[in-house]
């Protein structure tokens, strides 16, 4: 009877430490290898750092595209480059000359 009691308060005292322990290691195990845990934090870097590039590239073509109409408005045009759009346009040029197309820098 009396072992009987004394394993009876032992495993009592250990119901709520081993609870804690089992929900520490839940979150625990999910801060690591959860969908939001550390090793899923690299992986959303590499996919940021991907993304920023590709930012930085869009900025860019838009910076040159924005160059570009600057110097196409109507009270300074630039000539040379309002004939090179013709010339890209139209593929045509005077008698004797021939339009070879290239790609756009």
């Amino acid at each position: 009877m009396r072992i009987r009691r004394s394993v009876s308060r032992f495993f009592t005292a250990l119901i709520l430490p081993a609870i804690a322990l089992s929900v520490v290691g839940y979150f625990g195990g999910y801060a690591i290898w959860g969908s939001r845990g550390l090793l899923a934090l690299e992986e959303t870097q590499a996919k940021l750092g991907i993304r920023q590039e590709q930012l930085s590239d869009v900025r860019a073509e838009r910076a040159r595209l924005a160059r570009r109409i600057s110097l196409m408005e109507d009270s300074h045009a630039d000539p040379d480059l309002v004939e090179e759009l013709a010339r890209g346009q139209l593929m045509d040029g005077a008698p004797g000359q021939v339009a070879i197309p290239r790609n756009a820098h």
